[in-house]
């Protein structure tokens, strides 16, 4: 099945995207989600959340966990190079013990990020195939039309995704590298994760949004536009992605294929203005 259009379509005029613009994107694309939950519901499409779920489940608790005590020894190393720890332990004043805890904490928090952040990518790029059936099935049911199954589109559209997930990679990576630098500076460090978090949410969004812009036959050039020019779908959709992971095991299941299907409801919402 593959949902095509005979031209392409270009959701809205590229231009600087307002404050006012960004906020109602945020709505939208946290309100998919609820959307989203009725429409897996409502469609039966629990086979598609359940299975790829248990798989991401099951490879992130497992890299958390080596990945936290792994990074403990970066930090450690880290610090002795730059005689920070030594100055630790030498410095007896309270409040400077405390700036030096609280940035290895800091740092800590930003080398997760930076775990989540390549997990994260290789499920995208080994789950392309799952999210990018998932998505043009949502959008076939948004439409009311069954589309024949064409396996040569949908390779393009697989083979896209993976790119898409290796470019936003290597981008995300230049920028977490930067605000790890960053973090090394006392107090004006500890804004990192909050730069770090909104990083992240936006490029995850913009994997998620792009299997639509695809379909539209939008080139990749014209998607970074797009979803340039409307951040807060990606940025809500990726914030309530990571939310999730506040609810164990559960919110980890669901997580993944949740977004994929709020994004494609939310883009839908942006060109109609319902669902």
């Amino acid at each position: 099945m593959h949902l095509r259009y005979k031209t392409p379509i270009i959701f809205s005029k590229f231009e600087e995207t307002s404050i006012n613009d960004l906020l109602k994107e945020l709505i939208i694309a946290i309100q998919a989600y609820f959307k989203a939950h009725r429409f897996i519901v409502k469609h039966r499409l629990w086979k598609w959340i359940i299975i790829p779920g248990i798989f991401y489940t099951i490879l992130f608790c497992a890299g958390i966990y080596f990945f936290w005590h792994s990074s403990a020894d970066v930090i450690d190393y880290v610090f002795s190079k730059t005689g920070l720890k030594a100055l630790m332990v030498k410095e007896q004043d309270s409040w400077l013990r405390f700036i030096f805890i609280f940035g290895q904490l800091i740092l800590q928090l930003i080398l997760l990020f930076f775990y989540f952040s390549w997990f994260k990518y290789l499920f995208l790029i080994i789950g392309s195939p799952v999210f990018a059936y998932i998505s043009e099935r949502t959008e076939s049911i948004i439409n009311g039309k069954d589309y024949p199954f064409d396996f040569k589109q949908f390779s393009k559209d697989v083979i896209r995704g993976i790119a898409i997930a290796i470019r936003n990679t290597l981008w995300q990576t230049v920028y977490l590298i930067s605000i790890f630098i960053l973090a090394l500076i006392p107090v004006i460090g500890w804004a990192s994760p909050v730069l770090v978090l909104f990083i992240e949410c936006y490029y995850f969004g913009f994997s998620m949004l792009d299997y639509s812009s695809e379909r539209r036959k939008l080139s990749v050039a014209q998607s970074i536009d797009f979803i340039g020019n409307h951040k807060g779908l990606a940025i809500g959709n990726g914030m309530v992605f990571y939310l999730m992971h506040a609810l164990p095991i559960i919110g980890w299941i669901l997580a993944p294929t949740y977004a994929v299907i709020a994004a494609t409801l939310s883009l839908h919402h942006l060109r109609r203005g319902s669902f």
